[in-house]
């Protein structure tokens, strides 16, 4: 049984932690990496340069997105080719996380987080604009 009274709030919880984890990994790829740094990663394993633009703006817009709730369901759908493709580059290195070049427990946790996030919705403190409004299926 789902207690109405709080699933806003876990809602709300998972939103904000899965946007914050976002935005740290696309700020990571700006600050850290550099952006050119990123696409020449991305080149390297065959990616498209493009590709990496289109994940930090993903990472970066997505996750500030989800934290102020904006397009919640709409948003949490979009990030999910960015996971799933960091799931398809970690695939190989094994389960742990830990592992040499990290494993894929991680991607695919947050890709199924995501896809919870886009079945739950906004949840609690979702900052309601009026063009969003329009699409009930995007909050």
């Amino acid at each position: 049984m789902i207690d109405t009274n709080t699933a806003p709030y876990a809602a709300f919880l998972l939103r904000v932690i899965s946007g914050a984890l976002l935005l740290a990994h696309g700020l990571m790829k700006i600050f850290i990496f550099t952006i050119p740094g990123t696409v020449g990663f991305f080149e390297s394993l065959g990616f498209p340069g493009i590709f990496a633009y289109l994940t930090i703006l993903a990472e970066v817009a997505g996750g500030a997105a989800l934290i102020l709730g904006v397009a919640t369901r709409a948003v949490a759908v979009l990030t999910l080719p960015p996971l799933l493709g960091a799931l398809v580059v970690h695939s190989g290195n094994g389960w742990v996380f830990s592992s040499q070049g990290g494993g894929w427990e991680f991607p695919l946790f947050w890709a199924i987080t995501n896809v919870v996030i886009a079945l739950l919705g906004s949840g609690a403190y979702a900052l309601r604009l009026p063009v969003v409004q329009k699409f009930a299926w995007a909050q």
